[in-house]
């Protein structure tokens, strides 16, 4: 019976101070999904703690300096002036806390498998400073069964029993970059806690942050493998059109009316488009997770697999095309000057993370072709330790190229100014689509 008491008060404790904002919440992690979630649970009124490994980070948050496109500077500004968040590498700070959520990267790693040492890194930490009462939800998308088969023992090793000393669920990250519809606070939210006690406490953390409803989920797994379904789903669809796209190229066959075509139809159909492949942390890597979690179970994901073959193989296909219009002109890829138009992975965003554009650039700079880019929003990288420096999008620059490559659709490249200066255009996401008088120009 003291048990079921202890059990009884922390859960009560922990909604009571979740409900009347006196929680203080803490997020690992302050990338794409931590700083986001940080700055939404200090919006509505708690007191916030972002932790990061990266003191660059931690001081730019503290100087209220944003550097993620899905958070407004002036409100992050706001809540740094009010206390109302701060960021550090000291971890002993999660004693302080009743809830921390942890959003670290989940790579892969040079054999395809999940690297899942910032998540252990983390759930360590968190397990140094771990007390009676705490919630602990982990947002990193991975394998169905991580957060009971690796971050529950992690944070047992302590003695206190999870379910009855301390509160842990799952709850997928739901960011999409550059969305200028759906964000952090107002995208549907799911939750899987170990036990009953453990989802409702979570769900009642979201219910008082966001914007949107909450899917509470019987369980952690489930929460995972919806998340890795969602990005599954979207990664198998891509390659389809990806390969329709290819299809259609050497049939002669428009891919893009197409699949204006196919949007007529009102039900049964949902529109995807290919590209130069696929980039960011979610799509071209999540199902890779459940192809390795599915091998447990002796069980080959075909479909899965091939679907990232495909997605995969789209760089060469564009470099090949490349080539191949270069031809006509009586012009190799060696010697040629070849302007990319955008780096990033999609458009609107300064994130190139897993960018097919970078392997584009790379396989030409194979074959001998000088290659230059612009891209407003990522001016300069660096990869496998050499500098890139994009240029001017200027007339100059654009007539300089034998063929001009849009990459990357981002809204404020001028593409009339473009099509009115290239001397051939090769359009692998249909941006010119609305442009009246252009030269040469060939589509994916």
């Amino acid at each position: 019976m003291p048990a079921l008491t202890s059990f009884t008060n922390n859960v009560s404790q922990l909604m009571d101070r979740i409900r009347d904002k006196t929680a203080v919440l803490g997020v690992i992690g302050l990338g794409y999904v931590g700083l986001p979630l940080a700055v939404e649970k200090a919006k509505a009124g708690y007191k916030v703690i972002g932790f990061d490994i990266q003191q660059k980070r931690v001081d730019m948050v503290n100087q209220g300096i944003n550097y993620i496109g899905d958070v407004i500077e002036d409100e992050l500004k706001e809540l740094i002036k009010q206390g109302s968040i701060k960021a550090t590498t000291d971890y002993s700070e999660i004693n302080k806390l009743d809830v921390v959520a942890i959003c670290v990267p989940t790579p892969l790693d040079s054999y395809q498998q999940p690297d899942l040492s910032y998540v252990r890194a983390s759930a360590g930490e968190v397990a140094r400073y771990l007390r009676p009462g705490i919630l602990v939800v982990l947002e990193s998308t991975t394998y169905p069964g991580t957060t009971e088969e690796v971050v529950k023992p992690i944070l047992e090793s302590t003695g206190l029993i999870c379910g009855k000393d301390f509160f842990l669920a799952y709850s997928p990250e739901r960011v999409d970059p550059g969305n200028k519809l759906y964000n952090t606070k107002n995208t549907p939210k799911v939750v899987g806690g170990v036990t009953a006690g453990c989802t409702e406490v979570a769900a009642t953390l979201y219910e008082q942050v966001l914007e949107s409803t909450v899917h509470r989920v019987s369980s952690p797994a489930v929460a995972e493998m919806e998340k890795i379904y969602e990005n599954t789903f979207r990664n198998i669809n891509i390659a389809l059109a990806n390969e329709m796209a290819i299809l259609c190229n050497r049939m002669g066959i428009d891919i893009w009316e197409v699949i204006d075509a196919a949007k007529t139809k009102p039900y049964g159909f949902m529109a995807f488009y290919p590209g130069p492949g696929l980039g960011g942390h979610c799509i071209p890597i999540d199902p890779w997770y459940l192809t390795w979690k599915a091998r447990e179970y002796n069980y080959h994901t075909r479909l899965i697999e091939v679907a990232g073959e495909i997605n995969n193989s789209m760089p060469e296909f564009v470099v090949e095309r490349i080539g191949h219009i270069l031809n006509e002109e009586r012009k190799p890829i060696n010697g040629s000057t070849i302007h990319l138009l955008g780096i990033a992975y999609k458009k609107d965003i300064d994130d190139f993370r897993e960018s097919p554009v970078i392997k584009i650039m790379e396989l030409l700079e194979i074959r001998g072709a000088n290659v230059v880019y612009s891209d407003t929003r990522i001016p300069a990288f660096t990869y496998k330790g050499k500098n890139y420096e994009g240029v001017e999008l200027s007339k100059e620059n654009i007539q300089k190229a034998d063929i001009t490559v849009v990459t990357t659709d981002h809204s404020d490249f001028d593409y009339e100014f473009l099509g009115n200066t290239a001397k051939i255009i090769f359009d692998t996401r249909n941006a010119i689509k609305s442009v009246k008088t252009v030269g040469k120009l060939y589509r994916l």
